[in-house]
């Protein structure tokens, strides 16, 4: 029998969905699963995009430009001014969703046996995407007990080499809600510059910021406009995961000119999905507002929830609508399986994704979990309960 490639042996499986078999055993026992693993809101998406959904009135689905419609580019343009960042409708290159954005940049800028920096914990798809383009993952660790604050320069610099093409971040993070400073982004800025590399931004999560401190976007940076990448998607913002549209977007024409090949290769992005999202940048600023105001309420149920717990700690997410938690366990692997394959109370568990997986090093985060605040306070509140027994309940537990 013909073996696999040793591509797709390395390709981790996904933290975030590795357990879903065990959560839809879990649904055909008749136990009510929480489902805290995966950034999925649970709030309506705009209803400008719904209702541009439901009046599509073409009587052909055609191919789009390889680099996504025109019009919605030039409507993206006045959405990112109100952030101050100055684009043209040529700097903006639409993809299938966030991912696809960041596995084109990576095919377009990093050759085989490249390296790229990440803090960790991070986004567990970044090592697949890295994977899928032969690049490697070097990371600099940052710790619960410093509130995953950026590590210092020279942690940066110990791993930079010949092979050393660019640096990757998540802004706000995901996983930990992290939001970089203005002084951690300038440190950043002047590595990228001493070293000339490139800069990968996700920034997905703008809107979601908690605190007084301002959004600095890599596009901010002055001096190395073009090494920035910035990777955007609509997902998060409007609640649309399933539409698929993203944006890579660069004032690097050369790279742009690459990117375009591999857009080119995959003709187009989803058609139906530009339709909704052009439609969706038209949302008034209460739906903004709104969905802002109902994350804060969340994310201050789930940190106060999760620190009442004995033995848990969490700390207070920035941005974003995650955080990673540590539990009092043995391993949050065995943990996240056992709630879902072992434990249930009065008919119900929680599923959350195992922070182990977004760490390269296999013995760290053994004891943290992911969690995301995407349901509603009611469930938010339910769940923690839910926790707290489990947490009282598994063979596992370590003494605090």
């Amino acid at each position: 029998m013909p073996h696999i490639s040793e591509r797709a042996i390395r390709m981790p499986a996904s933290p975030i969905r590795k357990l879903v078999p065990l959560a839809d055993d879990a649904k055909r026992r008749g136990v009510k699963v929480y489902h805290l693993n995966i950034g999925q809101p649970d709030l309506p998406t705009p209803q400008e995009g719904l209702d541009a959904l439901k009046t599509i009135d073409r009587t052909l689905l055609e191919y789009s430009p390889s680099d996504g419609f025109l019009s919605l580019r030039e409507k993206l343009v006045g959405y990112y001014d109100q952030y101050q960042i100055k684009l043209s409708p040529d700097d903006i290159i639409i993809t299938t969703g966030g991912s696809e954005a960041v596995l084109f940049a990576f095919m377009s800028c990093l050759n085989p046996g490249d390296e790229i920096i990440v803090p960790e914990p991070a986004y567990a798809n970044y090592m697949a995407f890295a994977i899928s383009a032969g690049a490697v993952i070097r990371t600099v660790s940052t710790s619960i007990e410093e509130g995953f604050s950026l590590p210092k320069v020279e942690q940066f610099e110990e791993l930079i080499n010949e092979r050393t093409r660019g640096i990757l971040i998540c802004n706000p993070n995901n996983p930990t809600g992290y939001l970089y400073t203005r002084k951690e982004m300038n440190r950043i800025r002047d590595l990228v510059k001493k070293y000339d590399l490139f800069l990968f931004s996700d920034e997905v999560y703008r809107e979601f910021i908690y605190t007084g401190s301002p959004y600095i976007s890599a596009c901010h940076l002055e001096g190395i406009e073009q090494n920035v990448v910035l990777i955007d998607s609509v997902s998060k913002r409007y609640s649309e995961c399933g539409i698929r549209i993203g944006a890579l977007i660069t004032k690097n024409r050369e790279l742009r000119k690459a990117v375009m090949k591999f857009c080119q290769a995959r003709l187009s992005p989803p058609l139906i999905g530009q339709i909704v999202a052009e439609a969706s940048l038209d949302v008034p600023r209460k739906y903004m507002i709104r969905t802002y105001e109902e994350y804060i309420e969340r994310r201050n149920c789930l940190i106060d929830g999760l620190n009442k717990i004995p033995g848990v700690y969490s700390p207070i997410p920035m941005g974003a609508f995650y955080t990673v938690a540590r539990l009092p366990i043995d391993d949050s692997d065995k943990f996240c399986a056992w709630c879902l394959s072992e434990f249930e109370y009065e008919g119900e568990t929680v599923m959350m994704a195992p922070a182990s997986g977004f760490y390269t090093d296999p013995t760290k985060g053994r004891n943290e979990v992911r969690i995301a605040y995407v349901l509603k306070k009611d469930d938010l509140r339910r769940a923690l309960f839910i926790l707290g027994k489990a947490l009282e309940a598994y063979p596992g537990r370590v003494m605090p």
